[in-house]
């Protein structure tokens, strides 16, 4: 990452703390603005898990990704869970229309996903079919400076058998180079 790319990110960053502060909790939350996104994500959990009286052992995300392809589409925020936006699809194409995975397009190596929806839920209701469990990174080295680099696992939608998309390397980004 450049220079200039870091500083639009850290003043992206800071206005969307500001904003978070001086309003509230965001419609749509920007992943890669947070320090560390994954206690946000868990903080969600928790959140609902006080809320309906779920086990917090036993409870879990799951995502839905949704047709929303920016904020402004977004009339309110989610009652549980959040809406996710800034995630990058390597290794495969997404289809808008069906909803799923395709074929990466020619010369295309990186495709920004739709707004993605994170529910909360009991581990033990999830039901998923035709969905590939995708890991999500902090930058396409697929790790930090830290050496960690898998924030959670998001569930995408796909109608072929999922070592076919393993093969092809598939993985959500939060952050482009």
């Amino acid at each position: 990452m450049n220079l200039a790319n870091f500083m639009s990110h850290f003043q992206r960053r800071a206005q969307q703390y500001k904003d978070w502060v001086k309003e509230g909790e965001p419609k749509v939350m920007w992943l890669s603005g947070l320090h560390i996104p994954e206690t946000y994500l868990a903080a969600l959990v928790q959140q609902c898990c006080r809320t309906k009286g779920w086990p917090l052992d036993r409870s879990s995300l799951f995502t839905k990704t949704t047709k929303y392809r920016s904020v402004e589409q977004v009339s309110e925020k989610p009652e549980f869970g959040a809406l996710i936006q800034g995630l990058y699809l390597e290794g495969a194409g997404w289809d808008l229309d069906r909803s799923c995975l395709v074929k990466q397009r020619p010369k295309v190596l990186v495709e920004e996903l739709p707004l993605v929806q994170i529910i909360p839920a009991e581990a033990a209701k999830i039901k998923l079919t035709n969905q590939l469990t995708t890991p999500v990174y902090t930058t396409s080295d697929r790790r930090n400076a830290m050496g960690v680099g898998l924030v959670f696992e998001c569930n995408l939608q796909s109608f072929e058998h999922a070592s076919h998309w393993v093969l092809q390397g598939v993985a959500v980004i939060l952050n482009m180079d």
